[in-house]
Order: structure tokens, then C-alpha cells, then sequence
């Protein structure tokens, strides 16, 4: 099918469009400024659209046969995003009803009786798109349990952060919490199911009931935390936002209007779900933690990061780049035959130092193998590292000392805009609770200062280093 979301940059958005893809389906995606760092996936035709622009939606939706609208405003901050959200679904209602669009798929908040701004927004925008579109297929969920979820990213600080916690009696609020992978499931059906889903309003949610109490204790559980929550009468919703903004990465607006929210019983009223999708079983909440927060990879390079540090979904990271003069085959065997005998080129006693320790506190240490082969393969040791990944763009390796989370190193080759390669290197942690925080910050001094180090030494040394004489390290021995 040819199918457009609009909302594609968003966390369900641009997750949900690579599976289209996977389907075989024609895809387009609705952005408002596609030329500025917006990164459109393979295969993807971008649009330049603006839902409070119904003149730009036409164009977008022309021969479109169904659409996802997963657009809300909430982020863009202000009192006025209700209004917003209500202009932007008539209009792409409007446009995609003009466009002969077949079907339009929303997924929006789940919560019934007294509810807050921003559910009410969510469900009033379905009951817009009904009015004024095509026939809508309106999903509603609760929490979605997933890295980069909002609610769900909360969740993760407040477990984290805080061995105990001073809670709200709202912690008491029965939800129904269920994992992306499953609503993915149910939007991915939508597709092509039949006409009897036109006009149904699908609540979706996980195998269990929780509330936010047990969701905490929960996450806790699994995480290998201990954790003690004490309630309190007085904290009210307003107060419990500030605190969150303290506390958590999510955005101040995002906060306010998420726990405004927290009041409401999000659950399943109806079994329409089960009806119209019976093949789909999602997962209790345990197993979507499980799922969830069982990473493997940190995830690459971030161009849009204002700083060489940042965090993304649990995972801190620090990166330094260079450009160096040489073909990206000739740089990365020259990373690959680092560590070892050769060293890692910058402040080498610190690197024998940290395994030293790792020996002393039961750790592998700077474990040395006689032969190194070149390049690098998957499952390779590297001193104290793993290799993980060993690809022409990529050099991913995993931490097997002791440290109170989970660590990788990688080296990112791209060829240069100018000609050469450009090399990244992006140190990358998951801390286990607060002594995992506390970790990574007091030693990111020296861990800034080495990764520097290193990565103009390997431009230092390159600069120097023919490929000929590259083809002596195929063999290097360590």
C-alpha cells in the first residue's frame, strides 16, 4: 500500500515506519522542515507538510491510500496545544477525505470519567478525525512500556535515581501499561484489516493491571534495585511535577501534562482488542521490562546532541571525532590492532591501572592473547573488551570488567564530506541505580580527557602510517 504518517520523527512514528518498510509497503512521511537534520530512513519519501497547513497536507496525501496520524502537540508546550491538536486533525481529516484516503489509523490515550487536559485532547482529536475524515481506526493506550517512552522514561529516572522515594497517594492509580513491540503489533494489523474495524475505538493494554506502585517496585525487582517507597497525603500533582523535572530527563511540558494524568484509571474497559485481533497476545508488564531492558546495543552517534555528552533512553554517552587523511579500510585496521601490546596510544599506565583494579576487585583484568588477527571479528577479545560488532562503519565493544552497569566502546568510520574518513568515538554507559551515576560522573574528567587523548594520537599516528605499511598489522601480535 501506499501508505503516509504524519508524525514520523516521533517515538512511535519513526519506529513504526521502518516496519512498514519491512512489509513492503510504499512510504511516505510528513515532516515540516524535512531539509534540516531530518533524518529520513531508506527508502522513505519525505514530505514537506505542516498539519495546521491544510494546503500542504493535500499535496502529502495525494494518492494515499491509508494514513497514520500520530501527531499531538503536547511537546511544543503553551496551554494552547488542545486548540492545536483540534485544527491540525480537522484539517488533516479535510485534506485526507479530499485525497480519497481509504482508512486513517490514530493512536490516542486511553482513560475514561474525569480525565486530564491532555487525555481529553488525545481522545477529542479521535472524535475530530471521525467527524471530518475517512474512516478512522482510533487505538487507545496507557503506558507504553518502551526506551524513549515518555511515561516509561519516568519510570526509569525515579527507579534509578532514588533508593527512596516520597510518593503521592495517585501511586495507588490502577493502569494498564503495555510494551511498544505489541502496539506496534496492533497498528501494523490495522493495515489491512477488514472493513469492520472502520469507525471502532480499540483500547489496547498488557496482560496485567498494575498501578504506579507496583510498576516502580516492578521495574526495581528486575533491575536488581532495592528501593522503599513511603506515601504522603500532601504532595499533589502539581508539586510532583516539579520534583520530576528535577529528577528525570523528560521535558517540563511533558511532565506537567503526563502528571495531571496520573489520577486516572487507564484501563481496558471493553475486548475489542481480543475481538478484532485475537492472534495478538501482548506481554504483562514483568516480560515487557524484561524485553525492554534487556539491551545490547547503545545505540550510534548523535548528530543533533548540543554537547560531546548526552543521554538517551537510560544510556549515557560521550563522544570525540575526528577527520583523518586516509581511506576508511586503512583506518579502521589500524583502530582494530589497539589495546594489547600496542597500547592504546594515550595514557597507558591509567589503562593498566583500571585492569589491575579489575583483577583485585574478581574481574577479568587486561586479558592479552599471544595473536591478534586483523581485522577485528565478532566475539574477539580486545584487553578488557569484547567485540561485539566488527563492521566496515562500525567497531562496537562491550565492557567485561566490573563496573556498575553496562559499558561499550565504539569506533564509527564514515567517509568525509572533503574526502577521507571520519572517525567517532563514542564511549557509552547504562548505570545500574545511583552508584552507576555516580560512577560514571566522577571519573568523567578522566575518561574525557583520555578519549581525546586517543583519538588524536590515532590522527598523530596515521598521518605517518602508509597503507603499505597497514598490511604488516593483519597479523599483529599483542
Amino acid at each position: 500500500m501506499r501508505i503516509l504518517v504524519a508524525g514520523a520523527s516521533g517515538y512511535i512514528g519513526h519506529q513504526l515506519v521502518s516496519r512498514l518498510l519491512a512489509f513492503g509497503h510504499q512510504v511516505r512521511c510528513l515532516y515540516r522542515r524535512p531539509e534540516y537534520g531530518v533524518k529520513v530512513p531508506a527508502g522513505v519519501l519525505a514530505c514537506r507538510g505542516d498539519v495546521l497547513d491544510i494546503e500542504s497536507l493535500r499535496t502529502a496525501l495525494c494518492g494515499v491510500e491509508c494514513a497514520f496520524y500520530l501527531v499531538h502537540s503536547m511537546a511544543a508546550g503553551g496551554k494552547e496545544f488542545a486548540s492545536r491538536d483540534r485544527e491540525g486533525a480537522r484539517n488533516f481529516a479535510i485534506a485526507a477525505r479530499e485525497a480519497g484516503v481509504r482508512r486513517v489509523i490514530y493512536l490516542g490515550g486511553l482513560g475514561a470519567g474525569r480525565i486530564s487536559a491532555h487525555l481529553e485532547s488525545r481522545q477529542e482529536t479521535g472524535r475530530v478525525l471521525r467527524a471530518f475524515g475517512p474512516p478512522l481506526v482510533e487505538f487507545r493506550a496507557g503506558i507504553i512500556v518502551g526506551a524513549g517512552s515518555a511515561s516509561f522514561e519516568i519510570i526509569r529516572s525515579l527507579a534509578e535515581r532514588l533508593p527512596f522515594m516520597i510518593c503521592p497517594r495517585w501511586v495507588t492509580t490502577r493502569v494498564q501499561p503495555i510494551w511498544i513491540e505489541d502496539v506496534l503489533r496492533y497498528l501494523l494489523a490495522a493495515v489491512s484489516a477488514g472493513p469492520q474495524l472502520d469507525g471502532e475505538i480499540v483500547e489496547i493494554g498488557g496482560a496485567s493491571i498494575e498501578s504506579y506502585e507496583s510498576m516502580l517496585q516492578e521495574y526495581s525487582r528486575v533491575r536488581g534495585l532495592r528501593r522503599k517507597l513511603l506515601r504522603v497525603p500532601v504532595l499533589t500533582p502539581r508539586l510532583s511535577s516539579y520534583w520530576l523535572d528535577f529528577i528525570t530527563d523528560v521535558p517540563r511540558c511533558i511532565t506537567r501534562q503526563l502528571v495531571e494524568g496520573l489520577r486516572s484509571e487507564v484501563i481496558c474497559r471493553g475486548k475489542s482488542a481480543r475481538e478484532f485481533f485475537p492472534r495478538i497476545v501482548p506481554l504483562a508488564y514483568r516480560e515487557s521490562l524484561v524485553q525492554t531492558l534487556s539491551r545490547e546495543d547503545p545505540g550510534g552517534w548523535e548528530e543533533d546532541a548540543e554537547s560531546n555528552s548526552f543521554r538517551k533512553d537510560g544510556v549515557i554517552s560521550y563522544a570525540v571525532e575526528t577527520k583523518i587523511d586516509s581511506g576508511m579500510t586503512h583506518v579502521r585496521d589500524f583502530v582494530h590492532t589497539l589495546g594489547g601490546g600496542r597500547g592504546w596510544l594515550y595514557a597507558n599506565w591509567l589503562w593498566r591501572l583500571r585492569g589491575f583494579v579489575d583483577r583485585l576487585i574478581g574481574g577479568v583484568g587486561l586479558r592479552r592473547s599471544r595473536l591478534r588477527i586483523i581485522p577485528l571479528r565478532s566475539g574477539d577479545r580486545m584487553d578488557f573488551w569484547r567485540v561485539q560488532e566488527a563492521s566496515e562503519s562500525r567497531l562496537l565493544l562491550r565492557a567485561e570488567m566490573k563496573v556498575p552497569g553496562k559499558a561499550w566502546l565504539q569506533f564509527l568510520f564514515s567517509p568525509a564530506w572533503n574526502g577521507g574518513t571520519c572517525l567517532r568515538m563514542v564511549a557509552s554507559f547504562e548505570p545500574l541505580g545511583l552508584v552507576g551515576e555516580l560512577y560514571w560522573w566522577l571519573l568523567y574528567p578522566v575518561h574525557a580527557i583520555i578519549f581525546r587523548g586517543i583519538i588524536k594520537q590515532i590522527k598523530r599516528e596515521l598521518a605517518h602510517h602508509t597503507p603499505a605499511q597497514a598490511s604488516t598489522l593483519r597479523e599483529h601480535r599483542c
